[in-house]
């Protein structure tokens, strides 16, 4: 019994073998043939077949694993190929020539008066002189001094104090100024506390009154402008052009 079944599966096994190597085909059996022309003669309009770019980014819009793309249709081919092009973004223009607020005083009537008649040739409304006042000054004094030897001696002792002084100059030769401010309230704060270091002959007068003065603004300098400028340069009684505050 043994034997008649090894007899079998011996026989069975050459049957396969045979059928799965065609040579059983002149008898009718053999497995279906699947080489490749017979998967060419099944596929349909290859000829609308295209190739698409997947952009990697977007790796969630793309196909899932197995499924089949749908080969495009002429029609879309075509839709495709004939799609405008998007227009191209105009490059960014250079920047526009940049203008800046400049100013220089303050000047008193006649400088003013002199930059009135310099500024007579540049653009209209290009520049204005706006009013304002030179507030006053005041001083803390020590003089008049008859002469210069009184008054060298006078600095040789503010000199041995450690007080700072220098000429007052102007109408006020010959005497000496030990400070000048802004305000008479603190030029006479300032004559209390020389009177700890020995200051006796000092007293506070009013250097300056106040007065009606001017700055000049150019509220919009550009390059041409800028270029004119120079006719500025000698009725500016030594000030400069600064950014305006």
């Amino acid at each position: 019994m043994l034997r008649l079944a090894v007899i079998v599966l011996l026989l069975a096994n050459a049957g396969y073998y045979a059928w799965s190597q065609g040579l059983l085909r002149p008898l009718g059996y053999a497995p279906l043939e699947q080489s490749e022309p017979q998967r060419m003669n099944q596929q349909i309009r290859p000829e609308t077949l295209q190739i698409l770019k997947v952009n990697p980014s977007k790796t969630s819009s793309a196909a899932p694993p197995g499924s089949t793309s749908t080969p495009a249709s002429p029609s879309q081919a075509t839709a495709a190929n004939d799609s405008p092009t998007p227009p191209t973004t105009p490059a960014a223009s250079a920047p526009a020539d940049s203008a800046e607020c400049l100013q220089a005083g303050v000047f008193d009537d006649r400088q003013a008066e002199v930059l009135r008649t310099a500024a007579a040739g540049l653009p209209a409304g290009s520049w204005t002189l706006e009013p304002t006042p030179i507030p006053g000054r005041w001083m803390v004094y020590m003089g008049r001094f008859d002469d210069i030897e009184t008054l060298d001696r006078k600095r040789a002792e503010l000199r041995a104090r450690k007080v700072d002084h220098d000429r007052a100059g102007g109408t006020l030769e010959l005497g000496l100024s030990l400070g000048r401010f802004a305000s008479k309230e603190a030029a006479e704060r300032e004559l209390t506390n020389l009177g700890t270091k020995g200051v006796r002959t000092a007293r506070v007068i009013q250097e300056r009154a106040e007065a009606p003065g001017f700055t000049l603004r150019l509220p919009a300098v550009n390059d041409a402008l800028r270029a004119q400028l120079d006719v500025l340069r000698t009725a500016m009684a030594g000030k400069t052009l600064r950014a305006c505050g």
